[in-house]
């Protein structure tokens, strides 16, 4: 049985997420202030985190960063009131793994939250596939049904880059940090530049994109279809 772990200091909310997480078949653990919330993280390893922002003792930004410098790759989906972009911006860059804005539909929420234990439970691999594509890390070609399609040495490490990060939502700093490295003189243009072109090579109809989505003011997200 697979843990969800809710902290959310809204005791409506917090019961609402429970109950609906509980009748999916998950074992469900709660904390209602960030301190409780920490401790249970880092005590119970849960498998998937739903992290509110704004809690009292430590906020949901610190929560985040304190996890992930314990090393824990739980993914975390953080819940906010908060829309500006830039609040998400921070979340994201201190390790969440996607987020959702209150108020929000719950059964997006399980469906975003089923796809990440689902993935989370694959192991490194050497090949990916999506769609009709398969990219091959070791020998660095992408296929379309046998053929291949030519990538540039930074296109392939941004396409390696997106399709290990399935369902995430990636800021442009951190793809920039990734792809690129720290020391790169590269601005956010040059990223959605060499994005246009990789779609122009993936993508059915690169104007209506389906593996590679845009996510407004923040950055993109990879979205494989799942695989039967």
């Amino acid at each position: 049985m697979e843990t969800v772990l809710i902290i959310e200091d809204d005791p409506t909310m917090l019961i609402g997420l429970k109950d609906n997480f509980e009748f999916k078949g998950y074992k469900v653990l709660t904390a209602a202030d960030g301190e409780k919330g920490l401790k249970a993280a880092l005590n119970s390893k849960p498998d998937l985190i739903l992290l509110d922002i704004m809690l009292p003792k430590i906020n949901g930004y610190e929560i985040c960063r304190l996890i992930r410098e314990e090393k824990l790759a739980t993914p975390i989906i953080m819940l906010t009131a908060k829309g500006e972009e830039s609040d998400i911006v921070l979340g994201l860059n201190l390790g969440a793994d996607d987020y959702v804005t209150k108020p929000f539909s719950i059964k997006e929420l399980l469906a975003r939250a089923a796809a990440f234990l689902r993935r989370a439970k694959k192991e490194v691999q050497d090949a990916y596939e999506f769609g009709d594509f398969r990219l091959d890390l070791s020998a660095r070609r992408l296929t379309r049904k046998g053929r291949e399609i030519e990538l540039s040495p930074k296109e392939f490490n941004l396409l390696e880059y997106f399709v290990k990060k399935p369902g995430r939502a990636l800021t442009r700093d951190e793809i920039l940090n990734a792809v690129w490295g720290y020391d790169c003189v590269v601005t956010s243009r040059s990223i959605d530049r060499f994005v246009t072109t990789l779609r122009n090579k993936i993508e059915p109809d690169p104007a209506r994109p389906i593996f590679i989505h845009t996510i407004r003011q923040i950055g993109y997200r990879f979205e494989p279809p799942e695989q039967k």
